[in-house]
């Protein structure tokens, strides 16, 4: 169950704060799939098994963007902010992927409320997601997103 604010008053009192943890997510080699032919990014280290078998990850890995991508998913595990007129991606300060994703991995992410600003057309979030993968001793990536929220 996500954290639920009643406002985005109340999810801005929240800065510095631990949000939460998703549940896991496992990575398939059709997401994988899937994801190349959105972006176009084909590498045999994401779509050839038979290959990447012989590659250094003993198999497929996940594209770091699509990695990335999942992030709407965790965040919707991890937080929900009632009375919201919109919420949209700004940007990432920092986006780094410390450590693969083969295919079958199961991923998690916890997520923290880094800071929150009033602009010109709502609230600044800044958010830093951690995301791991089961069993292993390194996150998989770290990023620090920008999100731009008004409330209604």
């Amino acid at each position: 169950m996500p954290r639920v604010f009643d406002s985005l008053d109340k999810f801005k009192a929240a800065a510095g704060e631990e949000l939460g943890t998703s549940e896991w997510l496992t990575v398939t080699q059709e997401q994988i799939n899937t994801f190349a032919d959105a972006t176009g990014d084909h590498q045999w280290i994401h779509v050839d098994p038979e290959r990447a078998a012989q590659g250094p990850f003993g198999g497929t890995i996940a594209h770091g963007y699509l990695t990335l991508s999942l992030l709407p998913v965790f965040g919707s595990q991890i937080y929900d902010i009632r009375g919201l007129a919109f919420g949209m991606n700004y940007g990432a300060n920092k986006v780094r992927f410390p450590s693969p994703v083969p295919v079958g991995s199961r991923l998690r992410a916890t997520a923290t409320l880094v800071d929150t600003k009033d602009i010109a057309i709502g609230t600044q979030v800044i958010i830093n997601f951690v995301i791991e993968r089961e069993g292993a001793d390194k996150p998989v990536c770290i990023a620090e997103v920008v999100y731009v929220m008004a409330g209604e």
